[in-house]
């Protein structure tokens, strides 16, 4: 499959698995692909979150994110399921931390994993959201696998990353107006100048 990645979304995955190095993660998350495509200049997943606003919201979707690790990776969806059941996360998360310490809960490094290594593996989740990328580019009669197919996949795959962008507004509609919405004969993206991304 990775034959078939652009070099921007082969990129993209180099550089999760920077992020994963760079902060002592035993494997690449979905949340590393995301921030990872924070960083992509001149493509159209840059431009779709630019377009969205969340360019200049960076700082937000990685507090919302972390936020979500020191719940133990629990999504709001989640957290309000339980809430339902009587069960209060932010407290038992606030009891934990005063007798464990302050993010306690996040997921703890393997020990031995905290030195970069290339060869990070890369965590269910962030397989899935891969393998969603090249049915997203197949379904959209793509021959290849863009960042564009890949930030799709973000926002289709439940969980804590895909609500985080949704409730910045990025949500799967939104971003495929986004980038392919003049291909649809809805106002798509353009770059500098009118030149259409991707």
């Amino acid at each position: 499959m990775f034959e078939r990645f652009t070099e921007g979304a082969r990129d993209v995955v180099t550089d999760a698995v920077g992020h994963a190095g760079r902060t002592g993660a035993a494997t690449v998350t979905e949340e590393h692909l995301l921030l990872a495509l924070f960083e992509r200049q001149g493509t159209r997943a840059s431009f779709a979150l630019a377009a969205l606003g969340l360019a200049g919201r960076r700082t937000s979707v990685e507090d919302a994110l972390r936020d979500a690790r020191r719940r133990g990776g629990l999504s709001k969806a989640e957290t309000e399921a339980l809430a339902g059941l009587g069960i209060d996360v932010d407290e038992i998360v606030a009891r934990v931390e005063e007798t464990h310490g302050e993010g306690a809960l996040r997921v703890a490094v393997k020990p031995g994993r905290t030195r970069w290594s290339k060869h990070r593996p890369f965590a269910p989740g962030a397989k899935a959201a891969l393998v969603r990328s090249l049915r997203i580019a197949q379904g959209r009669g793509d021959r290849v696998i863009g960042d564009e197919h890949l930030l799709l996949a973000l926002t289709a795959r439940p969980g804590v990353v895909s609500e985080v962008l949704a409730d910045h507004g990025a949500t799967y509609a939104a971003v495929e107006r986004a980038m392919f919405g003049e291909e649809e004969g809805c106002g798509g993206v353009t770059g500098a100048g009118g030149v259409r991304a991707g």
